[in-house]
């Protein structure tokens, strides 16, 4: 049986989903909710809120956050069902459920799209990483291209690192740069808002193209990425009756977070309000300092954001014969064997693969925005409620069957036509 390995449980002792109890607190795992959701998206926030408008930009975050909420709970519940049942032995992961619910093509189908969520996520990671250092150093002749080949071999030789525990204190470091980040945003806002920089009139509440707010559903739906970490934040609970509350209590702080940031910035900047808001920071020293700090700590968490794919792909490997054959002849010299070594060449043409598709993206808001619209919407909303529907479907009551129904058209309809909508935009 094949497990997925989330990235916050291969940094932090007290989300390991191989433990059947859980040691974590409750302040701890509000923490670990933080960590697992809020990343470099949120910078983003501000440009949907420009695309869409500041009241429907509120709104969507909102219902985004209720939504992702809700669903979290109901794939607990899921969990809870099938363990009850003893369907499966041991942990039970996204994966399992996808198993247990509609057979081997529903494992295929959810891996596949814990996969590409990953691979979009890194990718995302790229573009922004090349966004903000041409922004850096605007007098060079550089590309966004440009930069993101130049980190390739950095990230290939990241990648070759067995310990993962040793990104931690970079992840951390890019979890401070992007507060700071937000804290400039909200500084510059009010300088502006005391010195009438702005007129409050001229920034609209919805915007006049209603075409915008699937995009800027999009993005905040790619804001509450995480959704595949549910299982083992509640997992590593040493209080697991007590997770719906603690989740509640994170997300209710996060999507005001998120509600006031989007505002601030693009209430701050109007229609100059760029797809990364760091981009809209001054050229001063300390400016530059919070957008390289931010690139410095995507470009050492970026094997952290990678590794999940990694672990699929070299899964698969596993299985093929002649690489089985050279890990058992090469069982007394793993470390020079012919198997460590197609090992490390999967992990770096990943990366060139993922460096090549990032060259070609135009910009960080668009494709965050296609992510969120396609995978994570299909992740977040539409397996969890069909698997709800499947597992506990004779139990539900009427109302509740009718919430997952329409969470589950919802879900496609949005993931449908916020592609299109992306793509069209492109």
């Amino acid at each position: 049986m094949e497990k997925i390995s989330e990235r916050i449980p291969l940094i932090n002792p007290s989300l390991s989903s191989s433990t059947t109890e859980g040691r974590a607190s409750k302040f701890q795992t509000i923490g670990n909710i933080i960590v697992s959701i809020v990343g470099t998206g949120v910078l983003g926030l501000p440009f949907a809120f420009r695309v869409a408008g500041w009241l429907a930009g509120s709104l969507g975050v909102i219902l985004a956050g209720f939504a992702t909420f809700y669903c979290m709970l109901l794939l607990v519940q899921c969990r809870d069902k099938s363990a009850s049942e003893n369907k499966l032995q041991g942990t039970i992961t996204y994966g399992d459920l996808g198993y247990i619910c509609i057979g081997k093509p529903g494992r295929y189908l959810t891996e596949f799209l814990i996969f590409i969520s990953q691979c979009g996520g890194s990718v995302a990671y790229l573009v922004f990483i090349g966004q903000n250092l041409v922004s850096v150093f605007k007098g060079q002749t550089f590309s966004v291209a440009s930069y993101i080949f130049l980190l390739v071999p950095i990230e290939i030789a990241l990648s070759w690192i067995g310990s993962l525990s040793a990104f931690s204190p970079f992840s951390i470091f890019a979890d401070i740069c992007n507060v700071l980040a937000m804290g400039f945003v909200v500084k510059e806002d009010i300088e502006r808002a005391i010195g009438g920089g702005f007129s409050f009139r001229d920034r609209k509440a919805i915007a006049d193209n209603l075409g915008g707010l699937p995009f800027a559903g999009g993005m905040a739906v790619f804001c509450f990425e995480g959704f595949g970490m549910t299982l083992a934040l509640e997992q590593s609970m040493k209080e697991r009756n007590t997770f719906p509350k603690v989740l509640g209590m994170a997300f209710t702080w996060i999507t005001l977070m998120y509600v006031l940031f989007g505002s601030f910035g693009y209430l701050a900047y109007g229609d100059e309000t760029k797809d990364i808001i760091t981009l809209n920071l001054p050229n001063n020293w300390t400016a530059t300092a919070v957008q390289i700090g931010l690139c410095l700590g995507l470009v050492f968490t970026f094997p952290i954001m990678v590794h999940p794919v990694n672990e699929i792909l070299e899964g698969k490997l596993k299985k093929i014969m002649w690489f089985q054959k050279l890990n058992n002849n090469d069982a007394e010299n793993s470390i020079t064997g012919l198997g460590k070594l197609g090992t490390y060449t999967s992990r770096a043409v990943l990366i060139i693969g993922l460096a090549v598709l990032a060259s070609y993206v135009p910009g960080f808001g668009i494709f965050a925005s296609l992510v969120g619209s396609t995978v994570c919407a299909l992740i977040s909303f539409v397996l969890p409620a069909s698997f709800h529907l499947t597992l506990l479907g004779s139990s539900l009551s009427l109302w509740q069957k009718a919430l997952d129904c329409c969470i589950l058209l919802c879900g496609l309809i949005f993931a449908a036509y916020g592609t299109y909508n992306t793509i069209v935009g492109i």
